[in-house]
């Protein structure tokens, strides 16, 4: 390991040991080191840190399996972490304390507050641990010494010009519910929103916001934590504010899975399009079904295994990963899945998509 870094770590550990013994111990269920190891590891194995906003969408799932399976090949140990549910940044924080106690080599995280988490994530670097962000980028990106993810925007941009094809060959006008992450709009709900708007052909306004309500076509935002019953309630309050809904963004395929249900039950199920972001095995099933019309399907394991990778370089030798040319980020790819192709926008069958989830 990086000798220089360990030094700090563990002078950093001395001051901070106390409280991240308590951040332990406040986390309760939500925050769980694989395999139970302490601070000394496997040995002399070099300790790795991956944190994620929940422990239950199978997006994080997937990720965590990436992970220990990388670590595994990689000779480090894993040592995993999880909010108790999305936008639970305390959490997040105790674990950043827990691992510069332990003296890990660094860590992966998937911020559920991208601003929020910045101050902890400086105090880690400062301490000589590398910082990966995972599938979304803190803010400002450069908080973190590098990300993995998806584009996000791309992976708007894919749904909303398969939505805005598939309504122009139908010619119906469309009214759109949007169905967000959380109120605090993190940089995924921005970017995907964003970049979906910009598909469709509605100006997007101000670049740090999810979108123009005073456009016509959109009836309104709402959240759901990224969870089903979250995508359930929010699209049962948007039919109640128009009922004439007839196209739903969803930030997510469990919230879309939430979102048919009350359409279904609203007796809608024939004439509402749902288009999403995830590209898991449920999400693509539900595509061949026919309840979500186009997914962008991303690659959490990919950003996962990539990750471990670049932290078992840096606890050898203190390198540091290089992003994506034209990008300040490591692009893990994303692929539009649907079976309803549309002319001028690439695209793969389900079949590509069942070959290629997770979950």
């Amino acid at each position: 390991m990086n000798q220089a870094g360990k030094a700090r770590r563990r002078a950093t550990a001395l001051a901070i040991g106390a409280s991240a013994a308590l951040a332990l111990t406040a986390c309760g269920g939500g925050t769980e080191p694989a395999g139970g190891g302490g601070g000394g590891g496997g040995g002399d194995k070099p300790i790795v840190g991956l944190i994620t906003k929940t422990d239950t969408n199978p997006f994080f799932v997937k990720m965590k399996e990436g992970a220990q399976q990388a670590a595994d090949s990689a000779g480090v140990e894993l040592q995993s972490f999880a909010g108790k549910q999305d936008g639970d940044n305390e959490s997040q924080v105790q674990a950043i304390e827990s691992l510069i106690s332990a003296g890990a080599a660094g860590f992966m995280i998937t911020p559920s507050d991208s601003a929020a988490i910045v101050p902890t994530l400086d105090r880690a670097r400062q301490a000589g641990l590398l910082v990966i962000a995972l599938d979304t980028q803190t803010e400002p990106p450069d908080a973190a010494d590098a990300t993995f993810a998806t584009d996000n925007f791309q992976a708007g941009l894919l749904i909303g010009q398969w939505a805005k094809a598939k309504f122009e060959a139908e010619g119906k006008q469309a009214k759109i519910a949007m169905l967000d992450l959380s109120p605090n709009r993190p940089t995924v709900d921005v970017q995907r929103d964003q970049g979906f708007l910009q598909g469709f052909g509605i100006e997007v306004g101000d670049p740090t916001q999810i979108g123009d309500e005073s456009d016509p076509r959109i009836v309104g935002h709402d959240v759901t934590d990224g969870a089903e019953e979250g995508g359930r309630t929010a699209m049962e309050n948007l039919l109640q504010k128009d009922p004439s809904i007839n196209l739903v963004y969803t930030i997510n395929e469990p919230a879309a899975a939430g979102a048919y249900e009350a359409i279904k039950a609203a007796g809608r199920q024939n004439d509402i399009e749902i288009v999403s972001v995830d590209g898991g095995c449920p999400g693509v099933e539900n595509v061949k079904a026919g309840i979500i019309g186009a997914t962008s399907q991303q690659y959490p394991l990919k950003m996962a295994s990539q990750g471990v990778e670049a932290l078992s370089q840096f606890a050898k030798d203190g390198a540091k990963p290089a992003a994506t040319a034209g990008k300040d980020f490591t692009d893990t790819g994303v692929t539009l899945v649907t079976d309803e192709p549309q002319p001028g926008v690439e695209s793969e069958d389900t079949a590509f998509g069942l070959q290629n989830c997770w979950g």
